[in-house]
């Protein structure tokens, strides 16, 4: 990632908020070894308590579940609505099942800006599992939710504490044997060593100063992400310093993931810079100097026991690579660029996985293009990353239409390689945010937060949902880079400031900021 001007949300949902609905009313619960009307088709339109289903409201607000048409899949859908403030349960009680792993599969709308909109997997025997509802006023998005079943019987919960004219949809639920998860839950901490030796100081939530991969590390997170850059003007993110970070990441029992820009500085889709030492160089040379660039750091990384588990062969290359020669006006070329990465790659260690990255994360169209013209041209790669920033890359719908059809199209895991969002909106240096004002963000997540925890709950989700299991995970990009005077974006120029303090993990009293907790409490 790097530069441009971008935009973005507001989602004030509490990390703890919800229903306190947890025991069953005396009344009704339907019992049933499978789940009953998943798609809501049985009762047509008005219907409070569809059939299977049953409907609690402490306050008697009942009528604020109903059925109407406009269905993801068939003709009708579940809505919680009301014109005065609500707090509703939908829900249906499973017996006679199984013991074991079991997935709750369930398509969504919310027009956002509940106290809280979640399902949940409870008094099915072991701890309560809740996803809440991604703000989607458009397109349907689909969310899962995994639980082990201990005690043969499973409630299905959908609920809604929410203010007058809130409003969410759920329509076409399963629940099946199985579960999801992430094997990715990482960050992009590239930042970390200028900025310890430039005085940088990371905090736990508590305010106790420390190691801030181990805060990482704690919170939940279990990889890393470095990018490399050939020969930097201020020495950072070459050879050098990603070795000594490597061995601190592996200490901690992190996975590391290594970023190759092939450049002396920022690589994006608005720049791809060929390094100083390799300028003038033929394509046939350009080749050579992929391979052993590649090779060089990544062999130096195995010597010293810290094996890089992925490696992306360029960083956001949506215009191809070491331009010019390597451009996506080229494929050819392009692609022996890339495949020299790759074999680099699997000459240090067969079993590293190969990415390749694109900051095309609700671009369907562009990121078919992309890859369809990769895989036509014989470029080899294991696994696709993408950048994908609300505030400039398209809504959650189409960023779930672009990763599940990447996954399905090329069968191929995927995983988010970048994505952030604002906890605030004002600087803590004198250097412009990148996003500083609430006409970038994206509707319904707030610059609070409580609206960067709940982007990045609802990115882990989505790629959760990921079908088939494709979804490894999510890198949070620059989750350590806080204002720290010298520690700016360009490297050539020590007084040019941070734009990205406000999109960090740790705060501007440098603590821990509650977002950092979802890599934890995902699964």
């Amino acid at each position: 990632m790097f530069h441009p001007r971008r935009t973005l949300r507001a989602l004030l949902l509490p990390l703890a908020a919800g229903l306190a609905f947890t025991a069953l009313p005396a009344t009704a619960a339907h019992a049933e070894s499978t789940l009953t009307n998943g798609g809501f088709e049985s009762n047509g339109t008005g219907t409070a308590t569809p059939t299977g289903w049953s409907t609690y409201s402490a306050a008697g607000q009942n009528a604020a579940s109903f059925t109407e048409a406009g269905g993801h899949g068939g003709s009708y859908r579940l809505t919680h609505w009301s014109s005065s403030a609500y707090k509703v349960e939908t829900y249906q009680y499973l017996s006679g099942l199984t013991n074991g792993n079991y997935t709750l599969t369930a398509w969504v709308r919310s027009g956002g800006g509940q106290n809280s909109a979640y399902i949940a997997l409870k008094n099915c025997g072991s701890s309560e599992q809740r996803t809440d509802l991604p703000v989607s006023s458009s397109g349907w998005i689909r969310i899962v939710t995994s639980i082990a079943v201990t005690n043969n019987q499973c409630t299905i919960s959908i609920n809604s504490d929410a203010k007058a004219g809130n409003w969410i949809n759920v329509d076409d639920l399963t629940f099946t044997s199985g579960k999801t998860g992430l094997s990715i839950k990482g960050s992009d901490v590239s930042s970390l060593a200028k900025s310890e030796a430039l005085g940088g100081v990371y905090k736990s939530s508590s305010g106790t100063t420390g190691d801030a991969l181990a805060i990482l590390k704690s919170a939940g997170q279990n990889y890393a992400r470095l990018k490399v850059w050939v020969n930097p003007a201020d020495g950072y993110n070459n050879k050098t310093r990603v070795l000594a970070m490597a061995k601190r990441i592996k200490a901690q029992g992190m996975k590391l993931l290594v970023d190759f820009h092939y450049s002396d500085t920022w690589a994006d889709p608005g720049a791809q810079t060929k390094p100083a030492a390799w300028s003038g160089h033929s394509y046939s040379q350009l080749k050579t100097d992929v391979y052993n660039h590649t090779y060089d750091v990544l062999n130096a990384l195995k010597a010293q026991g810290t094996t890089a588990d992925m490696v992306q062969v360029g960083n956001e290359i949506n215009g191809g690579m070491l331009w010019s020669e390597g451009s996506t006006d080229n494929w050819s070329q392009l692609a022996g660029l890339l495949n020299s990465g790759y074999d680099a790659v699997k000459a240090v260690n067969s079993s590293t996985s190969v990415a390749l990255h694109l900051a095309k994360g609700g671009d369907l169209s562009g990121t078919r293009w992309w890859f369809d013209s990769a895989v036509a041209s014989g470029v080899k790669f294991d696994a696709i990353g993408l950048s994908y920033y609300g505030y400039w890359h398209g809504s959650l719908y189409d960023f779930q239409t672009t990763l599940d059809d990447a996954a399905s199209r090329y069968g191929k895991p995927v995983f988010v390689a970048e994505t952030a969002y604002p906890f605030r909106l004002d600087s803590e240096d004198s250097h412009e945010n990148i996003i500083d004002t609430t006409g970038e963000l994206v509707a319904g997540y707030a610059a609070s937060t409580a609206g960067q925890s709940a982007w990045l709950r609802d990115i882990m989700n989505i790629v959760e949902a990921v079908p088939n299991g494709r979804g490894l995970g999510v890198f949070y990009w620059e989750s350590t880079w806080n204002a720290v005077t010298g520690n700016g974006w360009d490297p050539t120029d020590s007084s040019s400031g941070n734009g990205w303090e406000n999109q960090a993990l740790f705060g501007y009293d440098d603590k821990a900021l509650p977002a950092m907790s979802w890599f934890g409490a995902h699964r």
